[in-house]
Protein backbone atom coordinates (compact mmCIF):
# COMPACT_ATOMS: atom_id res chain seq x y z
CA UNK A 1 0.00 0.00 0.00
CA UNK A 2 0.97 3.07 -0.47
CA UNK A 3 -1.10 6.03 1.84
CA UNK A 4 -3.25 3.71 2.62
CA UNK A 5 -4.46 2.89 -0.84
CA UNK A 6 -4.76 -0.90 -2.21
CA UNK A 7 -2.71 -1.22 -5.16
CA UNK A 8 -3.32 -4.12 -7.83
CA UNK A 9 -1.33 -5.12 -11.00
CA UNK A 10 -2.94 -6.65 -13.46
CA UNK A 11 -1.17 -9.12 -16.24
CA UNK A 12 -3.19 -9.27 -19.63
CA UNK A 13 -1.74 -12.52 -20.52
CA UNK A 14 -1.54 -14.34 -23.88
CA UNK A 15 1.21 -16.77 -24.96
CA UNK A 16 3.51 -15.25 -22.08
CA UNK A 17 5.36 -18.57 -20.89
CA UNK A 18 8.80 -17.26 -22.04
CA UNK A 19 8.36 -13.65 -20.90
CA UNK A 20 6.31 -13.69 -17.65
CA UNK A 21 9.03 -15.04 -14.82
CA UNK A 22 11.47 -12.34 -15.86
CA UNK A 23 8.51 -9.80 -15.87
CA UNK A 24 6.83 -11.04 -12.44
CA UNK A 25 10.83 -11.05 -10.84
CA UNK A 26 10.14 -6.43 -11.20
CA UNK A 27 7.55 -6.24 -10.08
CA UNK A 28 7.87 -4.14 -6.39
CA UNK A 29 5.88 -6.46 -4.28
CA UNK A 30 6.84 -3.93 -1.53
CA UNK A 31 4.39 -1.87 -2.66
CA UNK A 32 2.31 -4.11 -4.81
CA UNK A 33 -0.76 -5.70 -3.12
CA UNK A 34 -1.78 -8.15 -5.45
CA UNK A 35 -1.13 -9.34 -8.67
CA UNK A 36 -4.02 -10.81 -11.17
CA UNK A 37 -3.28 -12.45 -14.26
CA UNK A 38 -5.39 -13.26 -16.82
CA UNK A 39 -4.61 -15.68 -19.55
CA UNK A 40 -6.89 -15.31 -22.97
CA UNK A 41 -6.71 -18.82 -24.09
CA UNK A 42 -3.04 -19.43 -24.62
CA UNK A 43 -1.74 -21.95 -26.61
CA UNK A 44 1.25 -22.34 -24.20
CA UNK A 45 2.00 -22.66 -21.03
CA UNK A 46 1.51 -19.19 -19.43
CA UNK A 47 -1.12 -20.60 -16.77
CA UNK A 48 1.00 -23.28 -15.27
CA UNK A 49 4.10 -20.36 -15.00
CA UNK A 50 2.34 -18.57 -13.84
CA UNK A 51 0.91 -20.73 -10.72
CA UNK A 52 4.51 -21.69 -10.83
CA UNK A 53 5.74 -18.08 -10.06
CA UNK A 54 3.09 -18.31 -7.13
CA UNK A 55 0.39 -15.98 -8.59
CA UNK A 56 -2.62 -16.60 -6.30
CA UNK A 57 -5.09 -14.67 -8.89
CA UNK A 58 -4.82 -16.32 -12.23
CA UNK A 59 -7.87 -16.46 -14.04
CA UNK A 60 -8.48 -18.26 -17.60
CA UNK A 61 -10.80 -17.57 -20.51
CA UNK A 62 -12.36 -20.44 -21.67
CA UNK A 63 -12.13 -18.85 -25.32
CA UNK A 64 -10.09 -15.67 -26.61
CA UNK A 65 -11.49 -13.01 -25.68
CA UNK A 66 -9.11 -10.22 -27.37
CA UNK A 67 -6.77 -7.64 -26.14
CA UNK A 68 -9.72 -5.47 -24.72
CA UNK A 69 -11.80 -8.32 -23.66
CA UNK A 70 -8.60 -9.35 -21.66
CA UNK A 71 -8.16 -5.93 -20.03
CA UNK A 72 -12.12 -5.62 -18.82
CA UNK A 73 -11.40 -9.51 -16.96
CA UNK A 74 -8.46 -7.60 -15.38
CA UNK A 75 -9.79 -4.58 -14.26
CA UNK A 76 -13.84 -5.70 -13.25
CA UNK A 77 -11.60 -8.45 -10.79
CA UNK A 78 -9.41 -5.47 -9.55
CA UNK A 79 -12.16 -3.80 -8.39
CA UNK A 80 -14.01 -6.60 -6.75
CA UNK A 81 -10.78 -7.23 -4.76
CA UNK A 82 -10.87 -3.46 -3.54
CA UNK A 83 -8.59 -2.01 -5.69
CA UNK A 84 -7.91 1.82 -5.17
CA UNK A 85 -5.22 2.02 -7.73
CA UNK A 86 -4.76 -0.63 -10.74
CA UNK A 87 -1.22 -0.74 -12.95
CA UNK A 88 -1.53 -3.03 -15.61
CA UNK A 89 1.82 -4.54 -16.91
CA UNK A 90 2.08 -6.29 -19.97
CA UNK A 91 3.94 -9.64 -19.28
CA UNK A 92 5.71 -9.67 -22.66
CA UNK A 93 8.67 -7.54 -20.81
CA UNK A 94 7.97 -4.78 -23.38
CA UNK A 95 7.57 -2.34 -20.43
CA UNK A 96 9.90 -2.65 -17.22
CA UNK A 97 7.95 -3.21 -14.04
CA UNK A 98 10.73 -0.62 -12.45
CA UNK A 99 8.58 2.21 -13.03
CA UNK A 100 5.64 0.98 -11.37
CA UNK A 101 6.67 2.93 -8.03
CA UNK A 102 7.16 6.06 -9.87
CA UNK A 103 3.55 5.81 -11.72
CA UNK A 104 1.59 4.72 -8.67
CA UNK A 105 3.07 7.75 -6.38
CA UNK A 106 1.50 9.81 -8.91
CA UNK A 107 -2.09 8.51 -8.45
CA UNK A 108 -1.74 7.78 -4.70
CA UNK A 109 -0.34 11.14 -3.27
CA UNK A 110 -3.27 12.46 -5.75
CA UNK A 111 -0.67 13.91 -8.52
CA UNK A 112 -2.92 13.02 -11.48
CA UNK A 113 -5.70 10.29 -11.20
CA UNK A 114 -4.00 8.30 -14.91
CA UNK A 115 -0.40 7.81 -15.68
CA UNK A 116 0.86 6.40 -18.29
CA UNK A 117 3.99 5.15 -19.35
CA UNK A 118 5.31 7.44 -22.92
CA UNK A 119 7.69 5.77 -24.69
CA UNK A 120 8.06 8.95 -27.00
CA UNK A 121 9.29 11.18 -24.20
CA UNK A 122 13.13 11.12 -24.58
CA UNK A 123 13.67 8.50 -27.18
CA UNK A 124 12.91 5.47 -25.48
CA UNK A 125 10.94 3.77 -28.42
CA UNK A 126 13.64 4.34 -31.07
CA UNK A 127 16.41 3.30 -28.93
CA UNK A 128 14.62 -0.07 -28.11
CA UNK A 129 13.94 -1.02 -31.32
CA UNK A 130 10.78 0.72 -32.33
CA UNK A 131 10.21 0.08 -35.99
CA UNK A 132 10.55 3.63 -38.13
CA UNK A 133 7.15 3.16 -39.79
CA UNK A 134 5.35 2.08 -36.23
CA UNK A 135 7.35 5.79 -35.31
CA UNK A 136 5.96 8.23 -38.14
CA UNK A 137 2.29 6.32 -37.48
CA UNK A 138 2.21 6.67 -33.72
CA UNK A 139 3.67 10.62 -33.89
CA UNK A 140 1.17 11.19 -36.59
CA UNK A 141 -1.91 9.97 -34.65
CA UNK A 142 -1.00 11.77 -31.34
CA UNK A 143 -0.52 14.97 -33.11
CA UNK A 144 -4.09 14.16 -34.98
CA UNK A 145 -5.54 13.16 -31.51
CA UNK A 146 -4.26 15.71 -29.82
CA UNK A 147 -5.52 18.24 -32.08
CA UNK A 148 -8.83 16.78 -31.75
CA UNK A 149 -9.13 15.87 -28.27
CA UNK A 150 -7.67 19.45 -26.84
CA UNK A 151 -4.80 17.41 -24.84
CA UNK A 152 -1.04 17.51 -25.10
CA UNK A 153 -0.16 13.74 -24.45
CA UNK A 154 3.26 12.52 -25.99
CA UNK A 155 1.11 9.21 -27.15
CA UNK A 156 -1.97 7.63 -26.98
CA UNK A 157 -0.44 3.60 -27.52
CA UNK A 158 1.48 2.59 -24.63
CA UNK A 159 -0.14 -0.55 -22.73
CA UNK A 160 1.99 0.36 -19.53
CA UNK A 161 -0.78 2.30 -18.03
CA UNK A 162 -1.98 3.14 -14.00
CA UNK A 163 -5.68 4.23 -13.13
CA UNK A 164 -7.30 5.53 -9.80
CA UNK A 165 -10.12 3.32 -9.19
CA UNK A 166 -12.34 6.15 -9.42
CA UNK A 167 -11.79 6.86 -12.82
CA UNK A 168 -12.08 3.13 -13.89
CA UNK A 169 -15.32 3.43 -11.90
CA UNK A 170 -15.97 6.66 -13.81
CA UNK A 171 -16.12 5.35 -17.55
CA UNK A 172 -17.97 2.51 -18.65
CA UNK A 173 -14.93 0.85 -19.94
CA UNK A 174 -17.01 -2.53 -20.45
CA UNK A 175 -18.83 -1.07 -23.67
CA UNK A 176 -15.26 -0.26 -25.19
CA UNK A 177 -14.41 -2.73 -28.06
CA UNK A 178 -12.33 -5.83 -27.77
CA UNK A 179 -9.79 -5.35 -29.87
CA UNK A 180 -6.92 -3.37 -29.37
CA UNK A 181 -8.86 0.00 -29.83
CA UNK A 182 -9.81 -0.56 -26.60
CA UNK A 183 -7.13 1.43 -25.13
CA UNK A 184 -7.53 4.39 -27.30
CA UNK A 185 -11.69 4.35 -26.17
CA UNK A 186 -10.54 4.23 -22.70
CA UNK A 187 -8.32 7.19 -22.99
CA UNK A 188 -11.11 9.24 -24.71
CA UNK A 189 -13.57 8.28 -22.01
CA UNK A 190 -10.92 9.29 -19.43
CA UNK A 191 -10.63 12.75 -21.06
CA UNK A 192 -14.43 12.83 -21.77
CA UNK A 193 -14.87 12.82 -18.09
CA UNK A 194 -12.73 15.63 -16.97
CA UNK A 195 -9.80 13.37 -15.40
CA UNK A 196 -6.04 14.69 -16.59
CA UNK A 197 -3.25 12.01 -17.64
CA UNK A 198 0.15 12.36 -15.97
CA UNK A 199 3.02 10.54 -18.24
CA UNK A 200 6.85 9.46 -16.86
CA UNK A 201 9.39 8.32 -19.97
CA UNK A 202 9.87 4.66 -20.38
CA UNK A 203 12.39 2.44 -22.22
CA UNK A 204 11.04 0.07 -24.05
CA UNK A 205 12.10 -3.19 -25.95
CA UNK A 206 11.25 -5.09 -29.18
CA UNK A 207 12.43 -8.77 -29.30
CA UNK A 208 10.98 -11.94 -31.28
CA UNK A 209 9.20 -12.52 -27.71
CA UNK A 210 7.66 -9.21 -27.06
CA UNK A 211 3.99 -9.08 -28.06
CA UNK A 212 3.49 -6.66 -31.69
CA UNK A 213 0.62 -6.45 -34.67
CA UNK A 214 0.97 -7.09 -37.77
CA UNK A 215 1.02 -4.26 -40.60
CA UNK A 216 -3.39 -4.71 -40.79
CA UNK A 217 -4.78 -4.78 -37.43
CA UNK A 218 -2.10 -1.67 -37.14
CA UNK A 219 -4.14 -0.32 -39.87
CA UNK A 220 -6.99 -1.03 -38.28
CA UNK A 221 -6.29 0.28 -35.37
CA UNK A 222 -5.05 3.13 -36.92
CA UNK A 223 -8.36 4.02 -38.84
CA UNK A 224 -9.62 3.76 -35.70
CA UNK A 225 -8.21 5.87 -33.47
CA UNK A 226 -9.14 8.51 -35.78
CA UNK A 227 -12.60 7.90 -35.96
CA UNK A 228 -13.26 7.56 -31.63
CA UNK A 229 -11.41 11.00 -31.98
CA UNK A 230 -13.83 12.45 -34.56
CA UNK A 231 -16.86 10.89 -32.21
CA UNK A 232 -15.26 12.71 -29.60
CA UNK A 233 -14.89 16.06 -30.92
CA UNK A 234 -18.62 15.84 -32.43
CA UNK A 235 -20.10 14.85 -28.76
CA UNK A 236 -18.30 17.65 -27.22
CA UNK A 237 -19.43 19.76 -30.39
CA UNK A 238 -22.56 18.76 -29.06
CA UNK A 239 -23.59 17.23 -32.72
CA UNK A 240 -24.07 13.75 -31.92
CA UNK A 241 -24.52 11.31 -29.34
CA UNK A 242 -22.45 8.00 -28.62
CA UNK A 243 -22.12 5.04 -25.85
CA UNK A 244 -18.94 5.39 -25.59
CA UNK A 245 -19.93 9.14 -24.09
CA UNK A 246 -23.25 8.55 -22.69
Amino acid sequence: MINGKKIIAVMPAYNAEKTLEQTYAEIPMDIVDEVILTDDCSSDETVKKAKELGIKEVLVHERNKGYGGNQKTCYNRALELGADIVIMIHPDYQYTPKLVQSMVYMIANEVYPVCLASRILGKGALKGGMPMIKYIANRGLTLLQNFLLNQKLSEYHTGYRAFSAEVLRAINYNIDSDDFIFDNEMLAQIFYKGYEIGEVTCPTKYFDDASSINLRRSTIYGFGCIRVSLIYRLCKWHLMKSKLFA
